[in-house]
């Protein structure tokens, strides 16, 4: 999976921006502030209808402006498709060959993504919830079926968290609604388990080999924790032991008024040499163990979508001391998989690893082909 071209308009410091990209390592370089992220950002948009930027949403439309516009020409095994989203403060309208798309679930999947930021050293140190969050979005990439199925699964926990007040409160309410909610909310919950799980040992194959490839040093492995200890992931191990949880914790649910128990309260850990990295790494290391995820997740793509994601990496360089600079390049610049990449500078690179690389200066807004 390729993006060829991308169009902005009044989208952050654009006010109108007409790119076109190689088919393998293209690399914008310039100061802090001067437009490079804002472009990773477009193309995260045109991929999952949102920005990866937390909390920023509201500002993606040029001051003085009433709307921003993104189109991208993207290929896909020699099919060809036009992306587009326009945006108002109110409104969001998506389309795919002009076709209004009215579904966010029947646009995501048309431009698969990885990407990784300065900010992701959060999937280390933060809360679980930014964890099953990229689980979600990388999962919904390559299958629609989990995106309607996780939706369809916070659906049925918001009825039934909001069902278990109302039986805290009232002695006549009827718990038999509760059970069916519950019956369902199990079954959905078990389709994201068995994902979740597949993932994360899919990523288990490959993350290690980029950490060693990279650090020099092996070790590193994803351990799936969710709060419910599981003998193994077959569909009746997970229903049985679900149905016995939910029943056995059954007034202490009606106390808290939520349900306590599920994949959405699920986590995963890095560990380093059987050590939890998020307290016996360094940042260096977080960040790496962060990388190497995101590196591994390209075959996962490629195995359930029969094509690679295009790969979006926000000031790589900057935790990267010169010899994991050029480790990691290699690795790129030797796959067919196109990658977007912006830094402050190329300094120390060995050329030999961008001598074919499209490099782009960023000043100001203004975006010149080197």
């Amino acid at each position: 999976m390729k993006i060829n071209k991308l169009s902005l308009v009044s989208f952050r410091n654009y006010s109108k921006l007409n790119l076109s990209f190689g088919d393998n390592m293209n690399i914008f370089v310039g100061d802090n502030a001067q437009g490079k992220t804002n472009i990773l950002e477009a193309i995260s948009f045109l991929a999952l209808t949102k920005s990866h930027r937390v909390g920023v949403n509201p500002n993606i439309i040029q001051f003085g402006k009433l709307k921003t516009k993104l189109i991208g020409v993207v290929s896909n095994n020699k099919i060809i498709s036009k992306l587009q989203i326009e945006m108002t403060d109110n409104s969001k309208k998506l389309r795919i060959n002009q076709t209004e798309i009215r579904k966010v679930s029947n646009y995501i999947s048309h431009l698969n993504i990885i990407i990784f930021t300065p900010d992701d050293l959060d999937i280390v140190k933060g809360s679980p919830n930014i964890r099953r969050n990229l689980l979600n979005i990388q999962l919904s990439q390559i299958s629609q079926d989990y995106l309607k199925n996780i939706n369809e699964y916070n659906k049925l926990l918001k009825t039934r968290n909001e069902y278990l007040k109302i039986l805290f409160s009232n002695n006549f309410a009827d718990k038999t609604y509760l059970d069916i909610i519950t019956d369902k909310l199990i079954d959905k919950a078990i389709i994201i388990y068995q994902s979740r799980k597949r993932y994360i040992d899919f990523v288990n194959l490959e993350i290690d080999n980029y950490f060693y490839k990279i650090y020099g040093k092996k070790g590193l492995k994803v351990c799936y924790t969710p709060n419910i200890s599981f003998e193994d992931f077959e569909y009746e191990t997970i229903r049985k032991k679900l149905k016995h949880v939910f029943k056995k914790n059954y007034l202490k649910e009606l106390n808290y008024g939520m349900t306590v128990y599920g994949p959405h309260r699920d986590d995963f850990i890095f560990e380093f040499q059987s050590n939890d990295i998020k307290y016996y790494g360094s940042q260096g290391q977080q960040r790496l163990s962060i990388l190497c995820f995101k590196l591994s997740e390209i075959n996962i793509f490629n195995e359930f979508t029969g094509t690679s994601p295009v790969l979006l990496l926000d000031d790589i360089f900057s935790e990267l001391d010169v010899r994991k600079r050029n480790k990691l390049l290699k690795i790129i610049g030797t796959s067919d998989i196109q990658s977007i990449i912006t830094t402050t500078d190329l300094k120390n690179i060995n050329k030999k690893y961008v001598e074919n690389a499209n490099v782009f200066r960023v000043d100001n807004g203004n975006i010149e082909r080197k």
